[in-house]
């Protein structure tokens, strides 16, 4: 449960700074994307280690992790762009809808990932 509501409140990051700077400040899809990513990710990690998993500073973890969010940094962005450029630019559902696919993809592996390797680190 902890690592679902980390994982809301860091969308809600990710997902708000992205639309902001697609939509407001009318920034590329893929640098809004990158953008909004970054602040999530990092807001992830910081409540993860702290409170989802109660583990200890680690070097090797902070390697591990910095590895996995630029695999997911690289899925998500890929993901998000194909179904946003896929799906027609005059509905109000694609910016949502792609940043769902492909953050939904990215939290499987990010869960998985921190679960079975990243948080058994010492």
């Amino acid at each position: 449960m902890r690592f679902v509501a980390t994982g809301v409140l860091s969308a809600v990051v990710d997902f708000g700074l992205y639309w902001l700077l697609l939509e407001v400040a009318g920034l590329p899809v893929n640098i809004a994307k990158a953008i909004g990513f970054i602040a999530g990710t990092t807001t992830a990690y910081l409540i993860n280690r702290r409170w989802t998993f109660n583990a200890p500073p680690s070097r090797a973890r902070f390697t591990a992790v910095v590895v996995l969010y630029a695999l997911t940094f690289c899925v998500q962005v890929g993901i998000n762009w194909v179904f946003y450029e896929a799906i027609d630019e005059g509905l109000w559902w694609r910016v949502p809808l792609a940043y769902v696919i492909a953050q939904g993809t990215a939290t499987v592996i990010n869960f998985v990932v921190q679960r079975l390797v990243i948080f058994r680190i010492r």
